[in-house]
């Protein structure tokens, strides 16, 4: 995860600003390809603003909206794995707790343990392994995700910053005709 969800992975900041470059430079079709020449998330975000640039702005902004959807998701669901390892050891780790108590009170009632607490130790033992096991594999498994959450939620809100820019840029270029001749 942490080589997958790096910047450079998602699209960094410079080269959203190489999109935008090219699009004041040369216009549209340039900016595009400048999104092909490397196919990142960020890219194919922008990508969709910019095919769609004669459009009108709702538009425009409601298939960036959606195609940011999509590559949020994507992202996102790679980090499904943590999740659920951070949600299933603390249970696993509990049902470890309950065997543990179970062989305990087992241990009290078959062997007449009453008044000796060496027949309870063992049980008590393993119900805190297991317990703490479970622990120490669901906090950083639950710490990495949160953290790599957060990784693809800052990529999210610099994409909508630089999408904002585009989207001006955008509106500032001339209308063309159905040709592509300037008006």
């Amino acid at each position: 995860r942490t080589i997958r969800l790096r910047d450079r992975e998602f699209g960094s900041l410079g080269y959203g600003r190489t999109i935008l470059d090219a699009l004041v430079a040369g216009g549209p079709a340039r900016a595009l390809e400048a999104c092909e020449r490397e196919p990142l998330p960020l890219g194919r975000i922008l990508r969709t603003g910019l095919q769609r640039a004669e459009r009108p702005s709702l538009e425009r902004e409601k298939a960036v909206e959606d195609a940011g959807a999509r590559e949020i998701k994507r992202l996102n669901s790679r980090l499904r794995p943590l999740s659920v390892v951070g949600v299933l050891a603390p249970l696993l780790g509990f049902l470890g707790t309950v065997l543990g108590m179970i062989q305990a009170f087992l241990n009290i009632a078959l062997k007449d343990g009453i008044g000796r607490p060496e027949l309870l130790a063992a049980g008590i033992s393993q119900a805190l392994v297991t317990t703490a096991a479970g622990l120490c594999v669901a906090i950083p498994a639950q710490a990495a995700y949160y953290w790599f959450r957060a990784r693809v939620d800052r990529f999210a809100r610099r994409t909508e910053d630089l999408y904002l820019e585009l989207d001006e840029a955008l509106a500032r270029r001339p209308p063309t005709s159905a040709t592509g001749a300037v008006s």
